[in-house]
């Protein structure tokens, strides 16, 4: 099926992108502008790009379905965005505040 009338690019033609950007790094955000900048093309009208976007979707999940899990990659962001503040916050409560001035 045609899905970009402006380039003639096929939806074959997107999804097999897709699957070679997920190939490179599986966890990256894939959004219309990468996929057209990897096929070395670029939205002209971006009417189609809705349509990409489902594509995107649809590839993408059907790549993880298929493909083993990474457990092992995955990391707990909130945990460590957690533990981020709370080494923070202990740095900020050791500095002296200017309010606070010795005689």
């Amino acid at each position: 099926m045609l899905v970009c009338s402006c380039n003639f690019i096929s939806e074959k033609d997107i999804e097999d992108t897709i699957t070679g950007l997920l190939d490179e790094d599986c966890w990256q955000l894939i959004v219309p502008a990468k996929v057209y900048h990897a096929m070395e093309k670029r939205g002209r009208c971006c009417g189609c790009f809705p349509n990409v976007i489902d594509i995107i979707i649809r590839t993408t999940e059907r790549y993880h379905a298929c493909h083993p899990s990474t457990d092992g990659d995955i990391f707990d962001f909130m945990n460590r965005l957690k533990h981020f503040h709370e080494e923070n916050r202990r740095a900020d409560l050791e500095r002296r505040h200017k309010s606070h001035r010795a005689a």
